[in-house]
């Protein structure tokens, strides 16, 4: 096995080498931050993320190419759409903030929209902020930061996240807004898709609130984001206010135990790099110098998980089932053992899992055994009765 990686680079000097020298990094956004919490054991995933690697074009290389991500098409409607919501320095956004969220306070009229223009997105997270900070210290009025840049450390690499918009009420409380192309039906949308609109907007939350940490007294966040979609099948904006606080709480939780970026890559090969070019055989040996923990619900959060599923299957491992019937096998981890135990072959019977299984492949036996026991019975019936002329 090749020796691991030294010590003694500088953590962005190793990571720029592990995507290749040559290859631009890939924003980790608010959508990846997510999906990487929802899985904290993957440090496949954590590194590659971490590294700035494109895993859409690393699954194409590896020929498992990814169906993962937002059409061409929905994502100009998308623009569109948002476009039209924030217009005329968003006073229907702002309106739909007041009407769903914060009626007690004064309709907003000439909100301030601060320009958070900047040098790159250090710059910009600078601006926002010193905007943020400006719009706490004078109350009263209402404040929208469009697309602003807030920063966010995950397993100790820093991940520079946009929202669509914040807003800041006039009792200096900040909310997290949320504009999405998917409608709302007489009040409510696919609640798969509002679910995966919470938790990406609770990544935002809790970025919000390190800014808001640093600034005495410290503003409130409010755990309740505004969800602005397109009425019935109009283009006309609605919102409706999305309490995140679950999934604020899940998130933070799983992002505290993901392990951090640079005890994976100190663990790393020698030379190991996950650049696209790379020959496909190298590149497999890279990739799979990393541990992985798929499960199905990988294949609506990440664009390697076509190629993970192959090799967990190949593997014979029972993640690949999903992980409710991983936690009932207990120490069983793969299908082979599964089947050698319910068949009375290895395993502690002693075992709760081992003990269930083999009551299930008895209790199949039994039902198969009657199922053709009833068809022989039924057959040698059949053929005693005369047919009729």
């Amino acid at each position: 096995m090749p020796p691991p990686r030294k010590r003694g680079k500088g953590l962005r000097h190793r990571l720029a080498e592990l995507r290749g020298p040559e290859t631009q990094a890939k924003a980790l956004d608010a959508r990846a931050l997510a999906a990487l919490a929802a899985n904290p054991g993957c440090r496949r995933r954590a590194i590659l993320d971490g590294a700035g690697v494109d895993k859409a074009a690393l699954a194409g290389a590896l020929g498992s190419p990814s169906v993962f991500g937002q059409s061409q098409f929905a994502f100009v409607r998308g623009n569109a759409f948002e476009a039209k919501v924030k217009a005329d320095g968003g006073t229907e956004l702002l309106r739909l903030a007041h009407e769903k969220l914060d009626r007690g306070a004064e309709p907003p009229a000439g909100a301030r929209v601060p320009d958070l223009t900047a040098q790159g997105p250090e710059g910009r997270t600078a601006r926002t902020e010193l905007a943020l900070r400006e719009a706490a210290e004078s109350p009263g009025d209402w404040t929208l930061l469009d697309h602003p840049m807030l920063a966010l450390d995950v397993a100790g690499s820093l991940a520079f996240l946009e929202p669509d918009a914040v807003v800041v009420h006039p009792d200096g409380s900040w909310t997290v807004v949320e504009i999405k192309s998917f409608p709302m039906l007489d009040g409510a949308a696919d609640p798969a898709k509002v679910g995966g609109a919470a938790r990406q907007a609770a990544v935002y939350v809790l970025a919000l609130e390190r800014v808001a940490e640093r600034l005495d007294p410290p503003p409130r966040v409010r755990h309740r984001v505004l969800l602005v979609c397109p009425k019935d099948f109009s283009n006309l904006p609605t919102a409706s206010a999305v309490d995140v606080r679950k999934q604020r709480a899940v998130t933070a939780r799983q992002l505290a135990r993901l392990t951090r970026i640079e005890e994976i890559a100190d663990t790393l090969p020698e030379g190991v790099c996950f650049s696209p070019e790379l020959p496909a055989e190298q590149l497999e040996q890279a990739v799979e110098s990393v541990p992985a923990t798929y499960a199905p619900e990988c294949l609506s959060a990440c664009e390697l998980a076509f190629h993970c599923r192959d090799r967990s299957r190949a593997a014979g491992a029972v993640t690949s089932l999903g992980r409710p019937v991983r936690a009932e096998l207990g120490g069983l981890t793969t299908v082979g053992d599964v089947l050698a135990a319910a068949r009375g072959e290895a395993g502690d019977p002693d075992d709760p899992a081992v003990a269930a299984l083999r009551r299930a492949a008895a209790l199949r036996a039994e039902a198969l055994a009657s199922a053709a026991e009833g068809t022989r019975e039924a057959a040698e019936g059949t053929r005693e009765v005369a047919p009729c002329r």
